[in-house]
């Protein structure tokens, strides 16, 4: 008889929920997709790529850039289990955002098992510094900086929003985060501890509680979407709404949405487009519609 490790689940059970690349098929056809549109974006936009904002690991970002001055700040943070996947792959979110008026920065971060959560995690507040610092050069307002992320890029974006910006550095905003959305996101990590995937990420328990936004507090008053969709597993959906009521409870202004019909990779598909759900989510926390 197999042996319950989180939730009523065995281990073998938890591998199905979060494996989502295992249980849709087209995956990889999603993935190419992405990188065709992403290709096509680099070339229609203007933008600064491969833009150093820390040393060390991947610590690189594009910019795309808006027509107008002064514009309000999304970064957007990739997923991929914190060990896959590179900025160049989400290009294509910048278009539709990019045509409303916002600058678009979409960052890259070091890769597991050559860096730690906790590592990556850092180089995520020192991308929102650099940006802070440096957006005024790309026709950014540094006072109107949002963050998103998909995946694993979810949980960064939760991690984010409950950063004591200060703490990180004296001369950093409160509020520096003016909103955010996370999707399909992660935000309990003890489940990571009895999958595969932690022969690459090494968390233990105290690492895990580290970097679970679930048991932390919001560290401004900040609106904050949670998105998932409809048809990801119980255990994805479960993440987000267990994380959503927690920070309601504490006064967050969080908004949860399970959008009907998507899986954990179609969720992201037609953000290029301005008029798409989620793109709308974004424009409206950026006051751009």
């Amino acid at each position: 008889m197999s042996t319950i490790v989180f939730q009523g689940y065995t281990a073998e059970q938890l591998e199905q929920q979060y494996n989502a690349r295992a249980t849709i098929p087209d995956c990889e056809n999603i993935f190419e997709q992405w990188r065709t549109l992403s290709a096509y974006t680099r070339r229609q936009c203007k933008c600064e790529l491969d833009v150093p904002y820390a040393s060390g690991s991947r610590g690189f970002l594009d910019l795309f850039l808006p027509q107008n001055a002064n514009a309000p700040v999304h970064m957007f943070i990739h997923g991929g289990y914190w060990r896959l996947m590179d900025k160049s792959d989400f290009s294509f979110l910048a278009q539709g955002l990019v045509e409303k008026g916002a600058l678009v920065v979409i960052v890259n971060y070091g890769l597991c098992p050559s860096v730690s959560i906790s590592e990556i995690v850092q180089q995520m507040r020192a991308a929102c510094q650099w940006i802070w610092s440096n957006c005024r050069k790309y026709s950014g307002n540094p006072d109107a900086i949002h963050v998103s992320g998909h995946s694993a890029g979810g949980h960064l974006t939760a991690m984010l929003m409950a950063t004591d910006w200060p703490a990180f550095n004296s001369n950093l905003p409160a509020n520096l985060i003016k909103s955010g959305v996370a999707i399909s996101g992660l935000f309990d990590l003890e489940p990571m501890l009895y999958l595969a995937l932690n022969n690459d990420l090494k968390l233990d328990k105290h690492e895990a509680r580290l970097n679970s936004p679930i048991i932390f507090s919001p560290s401004t008053d900040a609106p904050l979407s949670i998105v998932v969709g409809k048809e990801e597993s119980d255990e994805f959906k479960r993440q987000s709404y267990h994380f959503s009521r927690n920070w309601l409870e504490q006064g967050a202004e969080v908004t949860y949405l399970e959008m009907p019909h998507l899986h954990h990779f179609s969720i992201v598909d037609q953000m290029q487009h301005p008029d798409n759900q989620l793109t709308q989510i974004m424009l409206r926390h950026m006051e751009l519609i």
